[in-house]
Parts: C-alpha cells; structure tokens; sequence
C-alpha cells in the first residue's frame, strides 16, 4: 500500500508541475486551445492516442467484448490501429490542418460556421458537442473506480473528486500543451504498462499457449454450442463484433477532442511521423487491451456477470497480480483516463466558450475574456460530470460501454459526414450539415429513451451509432444534390488553400523529373 501511494504522489506531482510550466503556453485562446499549432509528432501523435484510449475501452470494452467475442475481440483492436488512427492521419490529417489554420477555426463548430458562413451552424454544433461529450467523460470515472476499489479499497467519490480535482488544475495551468506534455509520459505509461500486463495475466494461466488452449476448451451454450468458439479466429458473434470494431474505430473521425488534434500539428515532417506513431500506438494499447479482454474467460470461476456487469471482469483478471503491477495498472488507467478526459474538457469548454456564449449572448467577448471563460467552463464542465458519474453509479446504467456508446454514436453520426465531405468536395452544403447533425444527434436520443421502437439489431447503442454514422454519409451527398448550392466564389476561395505552391526539397519530391 505505501509503493502504491508513493508512486501515486510522484505521478500526480509530475503533472501538476508540468500544467504550471506550461503557463507560459496558454496566455492567449490560439495557446491555450491549440498549443499555438507548433505541437511536433510525438506530442501530438501520443495526444491523439491517449484521447482515443482510456478507461472505457480498458475496463468497459475489453472487459465486455473480450467476454462476449474471446480472442476475436482483438479486431477491435486492430480496427482501432488501422482506421481510427492511421486512415484518419491520412485522409484528415494534412487536410484538416491546412483548412482549419486558412479558416482561422480553433474547434470544430467555428470549422463548420467559417466553412459555410452560418452562426446557427456553429451554435448547433457547439451545443451537440456540449450535450454528448458528457456522457462519456462521466464513463471514465466509472472504469476509474472499478480499479481503485479494487487496488486501495477506496470509496468511489473519492476517487471521483481526486480525478476531477487534479486534472483541472493541471488542465487550466497550462491548456493544450501541458495535456499534450502529460500525453506523451502517460502515453508511454500505458506502452509499458498493457505489456506488462498481459504478460502478466497469460503467465499467471500458464503462459499464452495454455492460455489459448484454456480458452479453446470454454463452452457456453447460451452464446454458441461450436466448440472453442472463444478462441477462434471471428468469434461467436462476427456481424455484433463488426460493429464494435466501426464503431470505435470509424467513430472516431468525427469525435471533436480527436479531430482537434490535427488542428495543432506544426508542419508536414510532424504529419508524417505522427501517423507513424499514433498508429504503432494504437496496436499496441487497443490491441493489447481487447487481446487480453479475450481471455476474461478463464477466470470465469471469480466473475459474476448477472451481479457485477462486464465492468467487473479486467479488475477480477488483475486481482492476483503483485503489488506493484496491480500499482503499474492504477497508473496505466489513471494516465489513459486523465488524458482522455483533459481532451474533452478543453474541446467542451473551448467550444461551449468561442462557438456558443460568444456567438449568442457575449458577442463582444474579448480574447482575455475568453480565456477566462474557457478555464471556467473546465470546472463547471468537469464537475457536471462527476455529479452524473455519481448519479450513474446507481442508475440502470451500469456499463461503461453503454455510456459510451451513445456519445461516440451521436457525435459521430452527427459529425463524421459533415466533417469529410467539408474537407473533400466543395458541393456540400449546409442545409445537408445540419440534416445530419439532427438526424445523427436525435436518433441516438431516441434509441437511448425508447429503444422498444427500433429493430432489435439497433437497441444496442453501438449498433445504432454506427447506422447514424453510415446514414450520414448517404444523406450528406444526397441533401446536397437537391438543396440550394454553395457560392461558388467563395467556396473557391476557402479551398484555394490546398492549392498554394510549397517549396520542398528533393527528398520530399522528384519534381516534375526535367532535371
């Protein structure tokens, strides 16, 4: 207990320290918001990933799916490294951070009202993303809490209070750079850390060939009567496990704290190693944690689904490990929680500041002004979820995937068309935006409050989030056809950035081969 106190005192020392350095970084909303787009590849790369894995998918979806699907589980996780981190750095990377620093926007709500010249746009937005990004960050608390009960017997609102408290400090201290600083250490935390543990885990089973055999040898005939169905290459469920796997891994291009990542890369070295980076990173920490969800089965003896939800099934497999891996997991999950929920309270609050109160009741805001009214919303942002997290803890809501599936779902199906067709094709226009951000936003609404009137493959907010996001990119195109288009001189213009001529050297570029 006293190794777990003490390595738990210099971790949180080590962030607060760095958000106080990085004061100087965030004396203005361009600082603040986006580390003043100078971010390299490591910072911004290990930032994109920690966003991306947290709590939620160590506890809550390696924990479900890894019951639900076995060894098959670990295409999320694969998904995760290929389309939501290394296709998404290639199609949105470098055309994000061109379009975005040409439209002066700094979040994604002042991206879509500078693209198409609407206020109501960017409110709308704004109060999508304010609304949704809720949800999941009081999902983090719960995985959060699971761990620490289980490593120092603490209460939950304790543990609660203490996330809460230490990441708005370091939060509002520094802004976007002292998150990205604190990124890269908890990034490389949980490198060593989901390493470490499955080897572990396996080796306390016997090693991963007895592992797997063990796992072969399960059966549960209310899933599938094929023997060794939980160690076989698609799973007992492949069209279910399918939808995880867009979901979590398509979703995640149109999810505001993601994209926003792109915004602050520095130049195009940064954008290629990046991708690089961020996607090794994904397979790594996604694949690690959905791999060893997998074998969640084998410790079947001391779970009790019916009682304790699928949340309970990692922090079950980790209880046999020493004390000082059982500390290492604490950090490993404090760090991918503290730095997914740093993302969503700046993306909230910076959004909720620049996008909506300056747009509607402040419009004379001044940029002081506005720092201060960022760094306020952090608190009221961050303390509005503990409340719900609090809440949740004894509501009918007990799975963390659940939580967060109905926000990925909506802001995706909200955003994700809007967001690819802006960048890409210049006939988009906004009445088709905003269909999209209604139909995505108010599905899932309706799905979460009467899901009885949805088909049974559209109850699970996972499911349904993924039709949201794959409507969106049939209705945006479709709208567009038959609504009134764009003005041509001004869509000209703002995609006249990707046009402008770029001096490179010839290790970059053959040129046109004359010389």
């Amino acid at each position: 207990m006293v190794l777990k106190i003490i390595i738990l005192v210099i971790y949180f020392a080590v962030l607060i320290g760095i958000g106080l350095y990085c004061r100087k970084n965030a004396t203005d909303v361009n600082g603040f918001v986006l580390g003043g787009r100078s971010v390299g590849p490591w910072l911004t790369a290990f930032a994109y990933g920690t966003s991306y894995f947290s709590a939620v998918v160590f506890v809550g979806y390696a924990g479900q799916f890894g019951w639900k699907y076995g060894i098959a589980a670990t295409w999320a996780g694969i998904g995760n490294a290929v389309i939501g981190s290394l296709l998404a750095w290639v199609i949105l990377g470098r055309r994000t951070r061109i379009m975005t620093q040409h439209l002066d926007s700094a979040t994604m709500p002042q991206f879509f009202g500078e693209r198409y010249g609407s206020r109501p746009m960017k409110v709308v937005a704004s109060a999508i993303i304010f609304v949704f990004l809720i949800p999941y960050t009081a999902s983090l608390y719960n995985g959060l809490s699971r761990l620490f009960g289980m490593a120092f017997d603490i209460d939950y609102s304790v543990c609660i209070i203490i996330m809460a408290i230490l990441t708005a400090v370091y939060v509002i201290a520094g802004g976007y750079m002292a998150t990205a600083i604190n990124d890269f250490i908890q990034g490389m935390i949980m490198l060593v850390g989901i390493v470490t543990v499955i080897v572990a885990v396996l080796n306390s089973k016997g090693g991963f060939m007895a592992a797997l055999d063990g796992l072969a040898r399960v059966s549960d005939e209310t899933v599938s009567s094929t023997p060794g169905i939980f160690a076989s290459f698609f799973g007992p469920d492949p069209v279910n496990l399918m939808f995880v796997v867009l979901l979590t891994s398509l979703g995640t291009w149109g999810l505001p704290q993601m994209v926003q990542k792109f915004y602050a890369i520095k130049n195009e070295e940064s954008i290629k190693k990046g991708t690089i980076i961020s996607t090794v990173f994904a397979l790594v920490v996604a694949g690690g944690c959905y791999f060893l969800g997998g074998f969640g089965r084998l410790f079947s003896d001391k779970i009790d689904i019916a009682a304790n939800g699928y949340d309970s099934v990692i922090p079950t497999m980790l209880q046999g490990l020493s004390p000082a891996l059982i500390a290492l997991v604490v950090i490993l999950v404090l760090s991918a929680s503290m730095s997914t929920l740093s993302s969503l309270v700046i993306a909230s609050s910076s959004t909720l500041t620049i996008d909506f109160l300056k747009e509607t009741f402040m419009k004379n805001m001044s940029e002081k002004k506005q720092l201060i009214s960022i760094r306020i919303q952090i608190v009221i942002f961050i303390a509005i979820s503990a409340v719900i997290a609090l809440v949740q803890y004894k509501s009918s809501v007990t799975f963390i995937a659940q939580l967060m599936g109905v926000s990925w779902g909506a802001l995706a199906g909200a955003f994700l068309a809007p967001f690819l067709y802006s960048l890409y094709w210049k006939g988009t226009t906004k009445i088709a935006c905003f269909t999209s951000f209604i139909f995505g936003s108010v599905l899932m609404i309706l799905d979460m409050l009467c899901p009885e009137i949805f088909p049974e493959i559209m109850r699970s907010p996972i499911n349904c989030g993924v039709i949201a996001m794959v409507a969106g990119l049939v209705i945006v195109p479709i709208v567009s056809l038959f609504t009134p288009k764009p003005d041509k001189d001004k869509v000209e213009e703002i995609f006249s950035c990707y046009n402008v001529t770029t001096v490179v050297a010839k290790k970059e570029s053959l040129g046109d081969g004359q010389n």
